[in-house]
């Protein structure tokens, strides 16, 4: 369902909402679990989605029964991520309407379950596009005391934006993500794996199958220009 509702700031997801980087957890992921005759899956990646790496660290671990702790398994991944987050490319129309937005004098956030670690290798290419945000909240941070579906991240992100949370449009690629914008106040679109359900989404004001379908006027935003590239 669409809403009308004019908007100050636009606060985004990194992980496969402006950087393509979802698949790179999921070769991670098989491969360790690879290593004790395990698989995994969409069932159990879907549940991880979205939230702080201890968090589905003790997901991947107890779901799978892998005689390792969530710290362990997170050492292990962390040596294969490390060669694969500086690959990771922009999605699809992420950065035609970041740069718009920006052209427009709109405040702009990121707001994500990565630590500081991993987002800098995941923009280690993109250094330029990522000045246009006039914040990153990132899941280390010493103010987030609670991460996704809690609402912390994204509070924090419209504090030191300083826009009022229901003036801050989110852009969510997860459940948990879409969770957190609902109960900061804000108003959340998703754009989401099409692997998952669209009642895990409930709640999102709009549902897109990428930033491309993004009209910004519907926001009380400024438009794209009547002549661009995607």
């Amino acid at each position: 369902m669409l809403k009308c509702q004019p908007v100050e700031a636009v606060i985004y997801d990194l992980d496969g909402l402006l950087l393509d980087t979802e698949h790179f957890y999921t070769e991670a992921s098989q491969s360790i679990a690879a290593r004790y005759g395990k698989s995994y899956d969409w069932s159990l990646k879907s549940r991880m989605i979205g939230k702080r790496a201890p968090d589905s660290a003790r997901i991947f671990t107890e779901a799978l029964g892998l005689p390792l702790s969530p710290e362990e398994y997170l050492e292990a991944r962390a040596v294969v991520l490390e060669h694969l987050f500086p690959q990771a490319e922009p999605m699809p129309g992420a950065v035609r309407l970041t740069e718009h937005l920006y052209r427009s004098g709109v405040p702009q956030a990121v707001a994500t379950s990565s630590d500081r670690r991993h987002f800098d290798l995941k923009i280690s290419r993109h250094k330029d596009w990522f000045r246009l945000f006039r914040c990153v909240v990132i899941g280390d941070d010493p103010e987030i005391r609670r991460g996704k579906p809690a609402p912390d991240t994204f509070l924090l992100a419209a504090a030191r934006l300083g826009v009022a949370p229901a003036r801050c449009l989110v852009f969510e690629d997860s459940p948990v993500g879409v969770q957190a914008a609902l109960a900061a106040g804000m108003p959340v679109i998703a754009v989401p794996d099409p692997r998952l359900p669209s009642e895990s989404l409930q709640g999102a004001s709009q549902v897109l199958k990428d930033l491309r379908e993004f009209n910004p006027v519907s926001w009380g935003l400024p438009g794209f220009p009547e002549k661009t590239t995607s």
